[in-house]
């Protein structure tokens, strides 16, 4: 071979050498796909009343992870994609489970009960019998009292689900405990669907008549970081339960048309959260129950959230009739939380699925009672995505 054609050959020959190098590079940076569903438990160091906490992390294969704890069903974290891929923390909280132990947590994450939202008074009367409760808000009960299911340790369990990749916490809260009558066997399951779906099953039954309303209190930031003022909101609700100025529904289902209170069709939560109107200075901004406007029994849409800069969205559906919209109006600036991140007025929002407020002492209002032989069953099912 004459000497030109060989040096033509070895040139091309490290040419096509380097290419090949670099492709070895490329394919070996790009990122790999998120590998088979998972549910991972892991113990932690610390006690509470006798049991260990544990922490389990449910993972799909679209890259959504799910963080939740035995103390207060607590979910810890969600972490979800952006519309370039990268992932973030959804959900306001601390990183030390133990830092939750402190007691100031304003129910970041919580399952709470026995009765979420407010009873006025702190009393109702069951069957002709009343039953006096904590007043841990100003005159009213909160969120199940002073030691609320947010504040207690439950038992922790992966499951199989169909569905997808499942944790059960059970706990029986005793006769008496904070004042309500019978005691609660629950159980709430969380399941991570392929379909980015967090499913919430409630089932509870009790040995006494009493009342029961449980529901998720995460705190959603769907652009990890910042206030919730540009996030766009629709509730799917033509009227809303206005309140008096200890934030106790009056009674009324008043039409949300002309008001702050119109998310019918998507409206940046910013645009009215300052409106001078009496109900939004009861609250200090929006912190009341919708109606939702359901077509029957079953599942359905209650609200879709949406973040511009991230392009996340999250749609909540249930079977409950209410919807409790928070715009984290008493995040103060007090509590530091992931990443050393203080939380701002407003750094996060709740969409808390419920019977009403207050409904032990409003007969009009769906009944939160549960009898011996009955099954309090409700779901809800949040989904993550993108646009």
């Amino acid at each position: 071979m004459p000497k030109s054609g060989y040096d033509n050959t070895l040139s091309a020959m490290r040419t096509l050498l380097a290419v090949a190098a670099v492709m070895s590079v490329a394919l070996t940076a790009a990122p790999q796909p998120p590998g088979k569903p998972t549910v991972t438990r892991t113990p932690t160091q610390i006690d509470v009343d006798g049991k260990r906490i544990e922490v389990f992390t449910l993972t799909n294969a679209a890259g959504v992870e799910v963080t939740a704890m035995t103390y207060g069903a607590i979910i810890l974290s969600w972490k979800t994609p952006d519309r370039t891929g990268k992932s973030t923390d959804i959900v306001l909280g601390f990183e030390d489970p133990a830092r939750y132990l402190k007691g100031d947590s304003p129910y970041f994450g919580a399952i709470v009960g026995r009765y979420g939202n407010r009873i006025g008074g702190a009393r109702f009367v069951l069957d002709g019998k009343p039953y006096a409760l904590a007043a841990n808000d100003g005159p009213n009960h909160l969120h199940g009292g002073k030691r609320g299911f947010d504040k207690v340790i439950w038992d922790g369990e992966p499951v199989k689900d169909s569905r997808g990749v499942s944790v059960a916490f059970t706990r029986t809260s005793p006769d008496g405990e904070e004042g309500y009558p019978g005691a609660l066997t629950m159980r709430v399951t969380y399941t991570l669907t392929p379909k980015n779906e967090l499913i919430v099953d409630y089932l509870a039954t009790t040995d006494k008549p009493t009342v029961v309303n449980l529901t998720q209190h995460s705190y959603f930031n769907l652009a990890g970081d910042g206030d919730i003022l540009g996030h766009e909101l629709r509730i799917n609700a033509d009227r809303y339960t206005p309140v008096d100025k200890t934030l106790i529904p009056t009674g009324e289902l008043a039409p949300v048309e002309g008001t702050p209170f119109d998310f019918r069709k998507p409206m940046r939560i910013g645009a009215r959260v300052a409106s001078e109107h009496p109900q939004m200075q009861f609250g200090r901004g929006y912190d009341h129950n919708w109606v939702l406007a359901r077509a029957g029994a079953g599942l359905s849409v209650a609200a879709e959230l949406y973040e511009p800069s991230s392009g996340r969205s999250l749609q909540v559906s249930t079977t409950e009739p209410g919807l409790q919209f928070y715009s984290g109006n008493f995040l103060d600036g007090t509590l530091t939380g992931k990443g050393n991140r203080v939380y701002k007025h407003r750094n996060g929002l709740c969409l808390e699925t419920q019977h009403f407020p207050d409904s032990p002492n409003k007969a009009s209002f769906p009944t939160t009672v549960l009898r011996p032989g009955e099954k309090y069953r409700t779901q809800t099912v949040f989904v993550t995505g993108v646009r």
